[in-house]
């Protein structure tokens, strides 16, 4: 739902106070176009903001949609794909989703927080029938054991409690999305299991129903530090922009800094690289996700700045390079005393094997190889045989000019 928040303020539906309901994806199985968490809005009178499956179900939702406004209640819908009915709504994919329909009233929780549009925190959400959410304000401090709220949500129960906490804050503080199944208290053995207890015949009731909660967490944007006031830093700042990164352009020469076609970035500083860098971790403005791309080409700025990056927990560290700068690059670290470890870490020459030239190009390869980088597992897991990193490869990182003798006719 939270995927909502930037869109949400040019959403004239939203201004014009209708009511409306929220469709979120809560469970996924095969291929599917969009993951956990991603929500659409729709309105009483039809209208939607966001997609679930790009036009796939969206029809099917809207009438649930509509439906769940008109009777007050939450549904669940599952969607998939059906080869015996070609008319079935479905996901053509072959994949499966079930989707979660609340509508929401005029003030509710999620609707406040959603007009925040900046703003990080998180939602909590209980999807089964005890129902009820909560808003974090801080999801990279939040601690369930403490939480009056969380324990007005799921019970008091303090293994309820311990196992939402084991659950819960690892989505909180990582900013993302997760479905959280915890055990009811009823479910639960309280004391010592007796040979009376384990003697005794079943109960005849009900099994209890496990509390489900879905976890939405919005963190501040990652950090992108892009070290070099050149060609390829202006192409680098629009993308990483792209991906959702906060991006600081940092360079020491004011000539270059003040160029009109880096205004574009978040911030842009005039300082020595290492000195920036030591002066963010210093202050705490830098954590895991931040992604480090020194793009200078200069062992004066370059040799400092990796001494730092390399000694810091980072996401990503990648230096612009050809294999003979990379070989004089690790020389001169080791002998400034990098430990081997810590250049294990470094992504130089820079980007994955793209065949990448000019500047957008490069940008591209770099992108590639931090979105293969930060996804589960290791990069390896998720790169192909024919596009490695340029770190694992050998021989020269941009193919040979093609000479073309004779212009092929048009006809």
């Amino acid at each position: 739902m939270l995927d909502l928040m930037p869109s949400l303020g040019g959403w004239r539906t939203a201004v014009s106070g209708q009511r409306c309901a929220v469709a979120t994806i809560v469970g996924t199985g095969g291929s599917v176009p969009r993951p956990l968490g991603t929500s659409m809005m729709v309105s009483e009178h039809g209208e939607i903001l966001g997609s679930l499956s790009g036009g796939c179900v969206e029809g099917a939702v809207v009438e649930a949609a509509l439906e769940a406004m008109r009777d007050g209640g939450p549904r669940l819908e599952s969607f998939g794909f059906s080869p015996e009915d070609a008319f079935a709504v479905g996901l053509t994919c072959g994949g499966e989703l079930e989707v979660h329909i609340q509508p929401l009233q005029e003030g509710s929780p999620e609707l406040s927080m959603l007009a925040e549009t900046r703003r990080p925190g998180a939602l909590i959400r209980r999807l089964d029938a005890g129902g009820g959410v909560m808003v974090v304000d801080d999801p990279s401090r939040f601690r369930a054991m403490e939480s009056e709220e969380l324990a007005r949500l799921v019970g008091d129960h303090p293994a309820t409690l311990f196992a939402a906490a084991a659950q819960v804050e690892p989505l909180l503080q990582g900013g993302r999305a997760g479905l959280v199944r915890l055990a009811p208290p009823e479910g639960c053995i309280d004391g010592w299991v007796t040979t009376e207890r384990l003697a005794a015949p079943p109960r005849e009731k009900d099994e209890p129903q496990p509390i489900t909660l879905l976890v939405e967490s919005r963190l501040p944007a990652a950090r992108m530090l892009v070290f070099g006031a050149n060609d390829f830093g202006a192409a680098l700042l629009p993308a990483g922009q792209l991906l959702g990164y906060d991006v600081t352009l940092c360079d020491a020469r004011p000539a270059f800094t003040q160029q009109s076609r880096f205004a574009g970035a978040d911030q842009v500083v005039t300082d020595w690289p290492h000195r920036y860098l030591e002066a963010e971790a210093a202050a705490g403005r830098i954590d895991s996700r931040t992604v480090v791309c020194v793009l200078t080409h200069d062992p004066k700025f370059d040799i400092p700045l990796l001494e730092t990056a390399l000694l810091l927990n980072l996401a990503y560290v990648g230096a612009m390079g050809s294999r003979r700068s990379h070989r004089q690059r690790v020389d001169a670290l080791l002998e400034a005393g990098t430990s081997s470890e810590s250049l294990a870490r470094l992504h130089s020459p820079i980007g994955l094997t793209l065949g990448a030239v000019t500047p957008a190009e490069v940008a591209v390869s770099i992108t590639a190889e931090i979105i293969a980088e930060r996804g589960p597992g290791t990069r390896e897991a998720h790169s192909t045989p024919g596009f490695p990193s340029l770190k694992d490869g050998t021989g020269p990182i941009h193919p040979a000019p093609q000479h073309l003798t004779q212009e092929d006719p048009w006809t």
